[in-house]
């Protein structure tokens, strides 16, 4: 009876074994010991950041987890995907990142990574519309009077770009070609030190988010001409969107959690169930409300269409448009 006893306990344990081996990433994402990393590819301060520490911390009570926050900034993003794409898929390191994930497929010639075939998608978690900002001191206050000054002046006026590749970077494209316009692209490597030269006065001109910009509303420091969005914004009472005044203009960010492709479904789904948790909290929505962004519940297999899709639709307005990165 004991040698039986000790045959199965042998075998059990050379199942368990046999399991762990099949399936390391799973173990490894089920260990409540490890922390979570979020990779972010901005700087400290810009829109991708915030979102990513804001989540991080609620999927990280609903996990029981520790979640930190590790900013890899530089090539729109290109250089923080490319290193979760070849982390290890247990679930520890993870990508929050932005439209530009979609832009860079066609945008750039030479990826390191697949930005379809290379993750594994968990969820969008916001969209955000932005906000057309200008400096202190310019001779002019809307937009029209921006485009009137600008074709006067060609070349003269900058742009600060937070990320080459973003919806941002392409939204200032859209208004100079819409426009007609020649003003300076001036490229950062996240929205927070674009930001911070802006309100120095050292560029002119900025598309940024209204969770960046709204903190600045009230001080002064920056004059709001548009928002990118179709309605006004009730966040910014008194700025029109830039479509009344440019015809066709319109252009919104979003965001969303990735993990390195072929995560354990176990694990994308714990995770998913705690990031939709966290957006649908009270205290995110009102955060969303507050910063005119839209809180996002949507699945992995919802997400991972519409990545793929928004590849198709961004190659289309890039080729058409002639930018490319090298």
């Amino acid at each position: 009876m004991t040698h039986r006893f000790h045959r199965r306990s042998a075998m059990a344990a050379l199942a368990l074994l046999a399991l762990g081996a099949a399936a390391p990433g799973l173990a490894l994402a089920q260990d409540s010991g490890k922390p979570i990393t979020i990779i972010v590819g901005s700087p400290p301060g810009g829109t991708t950041d915030t979102l990513a520490r804001v989540i991080g911390k609620l999927m990280g009570d609903a996990l029981g987890r520790v979640v930190l926050v590790e900013n890899r900034a530089g090539a729109g993003g290109n250089i923080a995907a490319a290193y979760v794409a070849k982390a290890p898929a247990d679930g520890s390191t993870l990508l929050m990142s932005f439209t530009g994930h979609t832009i860079n497929a066609t945008l750039y010639k030479n990826l390191s990574f697949d930005p379809v075939k290379d993750f594994t998608p968990i969820t969008m978690v916001a969209r955000v519309p932005s906000v057309l900002i200008a400096r202190k001191g310019l001779p002019f206050h809307d937009t029209a009077g921006l485009v009137a000054y600008a074709k006067q002046n060609p070349g003269k006026l900058s742009f600060a770009i937070g990320a080459q590749g973003s919806s941002l970077h392409l939204a200032s494209e859209q208004f100079k070609m819409l426009t007609g316009t020649q003003i300076l692209n001036i490229p950062y490597k996240g929205t927070g030190p674009a930001l911070t030269d802006l309100l120095a006065g050292t560029v002119d001109l900025m598309f940024a988010s209204t969770v960046n910009v709204l903190p600045h509303m009230k001080t002064g420091a920056i004059q709001l001409l548009g928002v990118s969005s179709r309605e006004p914004l009730p966040q910014v009472p008194g700025v029109p969107p830039i479509g009344k005044t440019v015809k066709g203009f319109e252009s919104t960010a979003w965001f969303g959690l990735f993990g390195p492709a072929k995560m354990p479904p176990e694990v994308t789904e714990k995770y998913y169930q705690a990031v939709k948790k966290a957006v649908e909290s009270p205290a995110y929505q009102e955060r969303m409300q507050t910063e005119a962004a839209s809180a996002v519940d949507m699945t992995p297999k919802a997400f991972g269409q519409f990545v793929a899709q928004d590849v198709q639709d961004w190659a289309k307005i890039i080729k058409a448009s002639g930018a490319t990165v090298e």
